[in-house]
């Protein structure tokens, strides 16, 4: 009986397996998935499965609470406004040590130790992701000038496509390059929403800290379309953390991307769960 239920098992993931064989899945990867140690080789695996059967995995990560650890290491306090670090020219030097010199690595490094090939990128390489200053709006709508935090301007999909056509992995920290050659800071889910965009993906899927979405009664939306999304935020229903991911996979909608998920990176193997069988898990954004 249970061999027949694996069976089962491989036979529901092929038609999704025949559908998405080809296309390009940006992974916003981030949360307990990226720091809890059992859940990484996990991801990991997940990963070179995916590339496996065809798929071309496309991974963006973030750090913030890696990079407000070093700054409180190095006696330097964070500052936010509004929930956006405030980074000025040594805040930026902190976050691209981090991001691009540490956490980067050694997401490259884990796929690579269980068998896949990954190659690690900052939207500096080849001028990947451009981007210019982004000011803050705060809630009374007076804009805050928060330093080297960015706003992406164009993301150049070419570097990503050579790697994909080579059997690679690109794994990308949102970090940016101004106009002048400046380093800007830039939110990760925002910028995997404009990967996504770029290239046309498949989906793009945000691994999170929580089931999904939920309504104002704490219940689970399994679709959520634009307009209901666009009430929520307003309600502030959907706020804080949750905000960007939303305004990312809107935006990744809106530049082609077929679908958009929010999923619990708390449960192994959600990615596989997501992409292979009927019921899937979390929220689906749709225009």
């Amino acid at each position: 009986m249970q061999d027949h239920r694996r069976v089962e098992i491989l036979m529901e993931a092929l038609p999704y397996i025949r559908e998405f064989r080809g296309k390009t899945v940006v992974i916003k990867y981030g949360g307990a998935a990226m720091e809890q140690a059992d859940l990484k080789a996990v991801f990991a695996l997940d990963v070179i499965l995916l590339r496996l059967v065809g798929i071309n995995p496309v991974i963006v990560h973030g750090g913030g609470p890696q990079i407000g650890a070093l700054m409180k290491r190095l006696g330097k306090e964070p500052r936010f406004v509004g929930g956006m670090r405030v980074t000025d020219e040594e805040t930026i030097e902190v976050v691209e040590m981090v991001l691009v010199g540490k956490i980067n690595k050694e997401i490259v490094g884990l796929i690579n130790l269980h068998g896949g090939r990954a190659v690690g990128l900052s939207g500096k390489d080849a001028s990947l992701i451009r981007a210019r200053r982004r000011l803050h709006r705060m809630p009374d709508g007076t804009e805050v000038d928060i330093g080297l935090v960015g706003a992406v301007e164009a993301v150049d999909p070419a570097p990503i496509r050579l790697l994909e056509e080579h059997g690679y992995v690109p794994v990308i920290a949102p970090v940016g390059v101004g106009g002048a050659g400046e380093t800007f800071n830039i939110n990760a889910d925002l910028v995997a929403g404009e990967v996504a965009a770029a290239l046309g993906a498949e989906k793009l899927i945000h691994l999170t800290d929580v089931q999904g979405i939920a309504d104002a009664d704490g219940r689970l939306i399994s679709t959520l379309p634009r307009k209901e999304a666009e009430r929520l935020m307003h309600a502030a229903v959907i706020d804080g953390g949750m905000l960007p991911k939303v305004e990312s996979a809107l935006r990744a909608l809106e530049g082609g991307t077929a679908k958009a998920h929010i999923i619990d990176g708390r449960v192994p193997h959600a990615i596989l769960l997501e992409l292979f069988t009927r019921e899937g898990v979390g929220t689906e954004i749709v225009l």
